[in-house]
């Protein structure tokens, strides 16, 4: 498994795209769904970081001469998860759990696609976007943890 050909980085590349951008739909319908503003706000915000990283990873892309192509929908499959945990219509507990998972398989996603990358840049990109997938699942199991211990 060495490093990546160009078809292979863009795919890899567009997928991440496509993951990133269903980050931002999900939490962005999440954080209209909370009661608790707090969540919503924090909902929002991570929605906004994680629109960054679609930017950045579309830029990448076109640094490539291609066009950032939005594949199928690569969350749900990936997770497994009904569309009620997905939506937030389930609550801020299940919104949390399906974010921890989500964010778990991001995670994994770009520590298998970082081991593959040979240019210091994207090199470097991947692990930003990684670190911030793995304040968000601390951000996630924080507030699950204050939230079961209030009811």
């Amino acid at each position: 498994m060495g490093v990546l050909n160009r078809k292979e980085l863009l795919a890899k590349l567009n997928f991440f795209y496509s993951l990133e951008l269903q980050q931002v739909d999900l939490y962005t319908a999440q954080s209209k769904q909370m009661d608790d503003i707090y969540l919503s706000r924090a909902l929002a915000r991570i929605a906004v970081i994680e629109q960054q990283h679609v930017d950045n990873i579309a830029a990448e892309i076109r640094k490539r001469d291609a066009e950032p192509t939005r594949l199928g929908e690569v969350v749900a499959p990936v997770m497994g998860l009904a569309a009620g945990a997905l939506t937030g219509v389930l609550g801020p507990k299940a919104v949390l759990k399906a974010g921890i998972i989500l964010e778990g398989q991001a995670m994994k996603d770009y520590k298998d696609f970082i081991v593959r990358v040979g240019e210091p840049d994207l090199f470097d990109l991947l692990w930003s976007n990684l670190i911030d997938e793995d304040l968000h699942t601390a951000w996630f199991t924080n507030k699950l943890k204050d939230l079961e211990h209030c009811h």
